[in-house]
């Protein structure tokens, strides 16, 4: 049986329609922006993982109940690796984002989502097209050949 590993992402996004995004340092992805996530935590569910992130990378706490599931990502990294990603978004919040984990991350920013930056994380950005063109699950990382014939009847959109 196959395992996955199952990521979390929490879109924050202004009243002017900017998200957030942090540069990641020092880790996997160096130099590179993604949305504010990690990975689920045996004890958790996907909403509670968002929002415990959200808070250990931002210092922002969000209600659960304000965090919306906005896609499902199936992504495959360029080594072969797979994972699924739990796209939430929300406009509310406490507290003004920081930078919380100055050793994984350099800086946080705020973007507009229709243009993210050239520097993205792929998976992030699909992510974001995904939440923009109203997807709620998608493939990332597969091409036609890859792609398991029992998705065939589903709607998994490439992005």
């Amino acid at each position: 049986m196959h395992r996955s590993v199952v990521d979390v992402h929490l879109i924050l996004q202004r009243s002017d329609g900017h998200i957030l995004l942090a540069e990641r340092a020092g880790i996997y992805g160096d130099g590179l922006l993604n949305i504010p996530g990690g990975k689920l935590e045996a004890h958790e569910d996907v909403r509670a993982a968002a929002v415990r992130e959200a808070w250990e990378e931002t210092g922002v706490f969000v209600n659960p109940d304000d965090a919306r599931c906005v896609a499902v990502i199936h992504h495959r990294n360029p080594y072969g690796e797979s994972r699924v990603g739990f796209f939430f978004a929300t406009t509310r919040w406490t507290g003004e984002p920081v930078n919380a984990e100055p050793t994984k991350c350099r800086r946080l920013l705020w973007a507009n989502p229709d243009q993210p930056p050239a520097e993205t994380i792929a998976y992030s950005a699909a992510g974001l097209r995904a939440w923009r063109t109203g997807t709620p699950a998608a493939l990332d990382g597969w091409t036609n050949d890859d792609r398991d014939t029992s998705l065939r009847g589903l709607d998994m959109t490439p992005i």
